[in-house]
């Protein structure tokens, strides 16, 4: 279990997804109301479909309230399907964002490629803005020179089209963003893992973005996964 996403349904339960293994062509998925009593984990077979498909990565939730649904996200490589950044990345996979939508986690539309920035891509989360909706996403790109930063796309509708993603907000080597917005504006954690760190950056307008690393606290080991607000009774039960 790695890279878990978890969100808060229209069902008032929390929906999580994660990668279950290096080179599977599923991912994981479970429910729970309170966060501690969970139901049985089930195995979605995405990529199943695709039989060059080397992975499923780090699976993302997205509820759009507009057509009742969930949107899963998450990353695959294919080889030779994306030649022109064949070699881009680490033991040469070549990631893309990958997507299918359910009402109920019981039965799923057909997989469909979600985005094609033109680079190895992983690590997208989307977010609902007052104008339309933001993607953060992790720039993969290992060679010929290194990129491994967050970038963001916007839309009109969380199923797109996507605009091509901006320059980087953050510096290099970070990953899994997840992000929470505030009265002021947006933040962005994310995991310096080559730093064995959270980091985080914010922004009042979603164009300029200020690293505030140095004043966040996360609990020692902590990987990326994903921040969210829950009721404080929940958050009691917890402690």
């Amino acid at each position: 279990m790695r890279d878990p996403c978890i969100i808060r349904g229209r069902d008032g339960r929390f929906h999580m997804v994660w990668t279950v293994s290096w080179n599977e062509k599923g991912i994981g998925y479970a429910r729970s109301s309170d966060l501690l009593n969970w139901s049985d984990q089930k195995y979605i077979p995405v990529m199943e479909h695709e039989p060059e498909a080397l992975n499923c990565w780090a699976p993302e939730l997205f509820y759009d309230e507009a057509s009742d649904r969930y949107l899963i996200i998450w990353a695959t490589t294919i080889p030779g399907r994306f030649p022109e950044t064949e070699h881009s990345g680490d033991n040469d996979y070549n990631h893309r964002m990958y997507c299918t939508t359910t009402s109920d986690f019981e039965t799923f539309s057909e997989t469909r490629l979600f985005y094609d920035p033109g680079f190895n891509v992983i690590d997208a989360t989307i977010m609902a803005t007052d104008e339309g909706y933001v993607m953060f996403l992790k720039d993969e790109t290992r060679y010929p020179e290194p990129e491994k930063n967050i970038r963001i796309a916007s839309a009109d509708n969380p199923m797109g089209p996507w605009s091509q993603a901006s320059e980087p907000i953050t510096d290099k080597w970070v990953e899994g963003p997840t992000t929470l917005q505030t009265d002021t504006g947006t933040l962005v954690f994310f995991d310096q893992y080559t730093r064995h760190r959270m980091g985080a950056v914010f922004s009042g307008d979603l164009v300029h973005w200020e690293d505030i690393s140095h004043l966040i606290s996360f609990p020692e080991g902590t990987r990326h996964g994903t921040v969210f607000t829950a009721e404080r009774s929940i958050l009691e039960r917890l402690r």
